[in-house]
């Protein structure tokens, strides 16, 4: 197997990883009725807002499957640009969200945004799940990169043209 798509396939499953670990995570929080992420619960204030905490829960982790789903599309991206493009427009989009989360939860974990909650009465648990969330996003990110390139690759083998760096 090339490297690059070794690399593709070793990223693209620990991205997929860290969806279901989100997921699980999720399932967990929603059978305990809490909001949050582990290591980092919610302030009282945010359950006001939720109606139904398990609900909510339960949709965080069906989003989260399908973030499992969207990262083994990268594996071996479809061919059809009608396809290929929307998953990796969902792949970077997800990409964002994970990131931002892990700089807004490890900012609170310091100390550094006490409008996002009190520093976590955890602190090991937070830093797992910190951990997790950034080995998900960078797996993700190095998937879909080789991805982009894969289609290029592709694309120009069907022109015969090179891709342009």
């Amino acid at each position: 197997m090339p490297r690059s798509r070794m690399t593709r396939t070793v990223a693209a499953l620990t991205a997929c990883l860290g969806a279901l670990a989100y997921t699980v995570s999720k399932v967990d929080l929603a059978g305990d009725g809490e909001l949050g992420m582990p290591g980092f619960p919610a302030p009282a204030d945010a359950y006001e807002a939720v109606a139904d905490v398990p609900t909510a829960q339960l949709a965080n982790a069906g989003l989260g499957l399908l973030m499992a789903v969207v990262a083994l599309l990268l594996l071996r991206p479809p061919r059809a640009r009608i396809v290929r493009w929307p998953a990796l427009a969902v792949s970077w989009a997800g990409i964002a969200m994970v990131g931002a989360g892990v700089l807004g939860f490890g900012a609170r974990a310091a100390g550094l945004a006490p409008g996002l909650g009190p520093t976590p009465p955890h602190l090991p648990t937070a830093l797992a799940a910190l951990l997790v969330g950034a080995v998900w996003a960078v797996a993700w990110a190095v998937a879909a990169i080789s991805a982009v390139r894969t289609g290029q690759r592709t694309a120009a083998g069907a022109t015969g043209v090179a891709p342009s760096r």
